[in-house]
C-alpha cells in the first residue's frame, strides 16, 4: 500500500510540475518579447541602451503600453477560446462563436457613421475611447441578443445556432453601414485587420483590471467544466448547476471577447490555437488550462504584434493578418499530422 500511495503522489506530482514548467517558460517569453517591443520602432530594431529624452519617451508612452496592451488583449482571448471549447465542448469552438465580433464591428461602424467617418488615425485620444467603448457595447449587444434567441444558457446547441445566426446579421448590418457611407469603411480598416497601435496606458489598466477579475471567476468555474467534459448527464448527476454554470462561462467569454475586441479589432485564431498549443505541450485540468491558455494567448498576440511592427519596417503589417496567416497555418499543419 505504501508504495502505491507513493506512486501515486509521483503522478499528481508531475501532474502540477509540468503545467507549472509550462507557466514559467511562457512567462519568460513573456518577459522577452516585451523587451523586443520596448525595442522595435518605426526605423526596425533600435536598442533601448543609448536612447536619449525623446527616445526614451516613446519607449514609455508608445511601445511599452503598446506591447502590455497587445499581451493583454492576446490573453482575453486566450483565455475565451479555452472557456468556449469547455463550454461547447468542441476543440474548434472560438472567442467569437456568440457573434461578439460582428456585434462590435457593428458598433464601431455606427459610431463611425455619427462621427462623420473619420479616420481612426486622424483623432484624438477621446475619439479612440469612444470607438473602443462602441466596440465593447456592440459585442455585449450581440451576446444578450444570442440569449435571448437562445431562450437562456439550457441548451448548449441551440446557443451555439443563435450565436451563428446573430453573427450573419450584424455583419450583414455592418456591411450596409459601410455601403451607405463609404467614408467608414476607410475608417475601419484597421480595426477589421487587427491592430495595437492604438492602445495607450488607460487601455492597459483597463485590460489588466478586467483581465485578473476574468481569471479568477474563470478558475472558479474550472470544476464544472471539468464535470461537463464528461457529459452534461454526467455533470448533472455530480451535483453541477449546469444553468448557472453556463451562464457564468459565456459572461467571462462574452466580457473577455468583447474588452480584447474594442482594443485591438477583429484578430483572428488566438483564441483557437491557445488551448491547443496548451494542450500540446501539457495536459491540464481546466484549473490549469484556461491561465495557461491566457498566458499562451498573450504571447501569440505579442509576439504576433512584434514581427508586424519589424518584419517590412518602415511599413507596418495588420497583426490580424499575421495571425490569420500563422494560425491557419498551424491548424492545417495539425490536421495533417493527425491525418497521418
Amino acid at each position: 500500500m505504501s508504495s502505491a500511495a507513493t506512486l501515486a503522489a509521483g503522478n499528481a506530482s508531475g501532474t502540477v510540475r509540468r503545467p507549472l514548467w509550462v507557466a514559467l517558460g511562457l512567462v519568460a517569453i513573456t518577459a522577452l518579447l516585451v523587451i523586443a517591443g520596448t525595442c522595435v520602432g518605426s526605423a526596425g530594431w533600435e536598442p533601448l541602451w543609448g536612447a536619449r529624452d525623446a527616445a526614451a519617451a516613446i519607449v514609455w508612452d508608445i511601445r511599452l503600453p503598446r506591447s502590455l496592451g497587445a499581451w493583454l488583449a492576446g490573453a482575453m482571448l486566450g483565455l475565451a477560446g479555452a472557456v468556449a471549447q469547455g463550454l461547447f465542448r468542441n476543440p474548434l469552438a472560438d472567442p467569437y462563436l456568440l457573434g461578439s465580433s460582428t456585434g462590435a464591428s457593428f458598433g464601431v461602424a455606427l459610431l463611425l457613421l455619427l462621427l462623420g467617418g473619420a479616420a481612426p488615425g486622424a483623432t484624438a485620444w477621446w475619439t479612440h475611447a469612444g470607438l473602443a467603448g462602441g466596440g465593447f457595447v456592440g459585442a455585449l449587444g450581440a451576446v444578450v441578443i444570442t440569449l435571448v434567441l437562445a431562450r437562456g444558457v439550457q441548451q448548449t446547441l441551440r446557443l451555439l445556432l443563435a450565436g451563428v445566426v446573430v453573427g450573419m446579421v450584424f455583419g450583414a448590418l455592418t456591411s450596409l453601414v459601410m455601403l451607405w457611407s463609404p467614408e467608414v469603411l476607410r475608417a475601419m480598416q484597421g480595426f477589421l485587420l487587427g491592430t495595437t497601435g492604438f492602445i495607450g496606458w488607460s487601455g492597459v489598466v483597463l485590460l489588466a483590471l478586467v483581465l485578473a477579475v476574468l481569471v479568477l471567476t474563470a478558475i472558479a468555474l474550472s470544476p464544472g467544466l471539468d464535470a461537463l467534459a464528461l457529459g452534461e448527464a454526467t455533470a448533472q448527476s455530480l451535483g453541477v448547476p449546469l444553468a448557472s454554470l453556463r451562464l457564468g462561462l459565456v459572461a467571462v467569454m462574452a466580457l473577455a471577447t468583447g474588452a480584447a475586441v474594442a482594443q485591438v479589432g477583429l484578430v483572428a485564431f488566438i483564441g483557437l490555437v491557445a488551448p491547443h498549443l496548451v494542450r500540446a505541450t501539457a495536459l491540464p485540468t481546466h484549473r490549469w488550462l484556461l491561465p495557461l491558455s491566457a498566458l499562451a494567448g498573450g504571447v501569440l498576440l505579442l509576439a504576433a504584434d512584434v514581427g508586424a511592427r519589424w518584419l517590412l519596417a518602415p511599413q507596418e503589417l495588420p497583426v490580424g493578418v499575421l495571425t490569420a496567416l500563422l494560425g491557419g497555418g498551424y491548424l492545417l499543419w495539425l490536421m495533417h499530422r493527425r491525418l497521418r
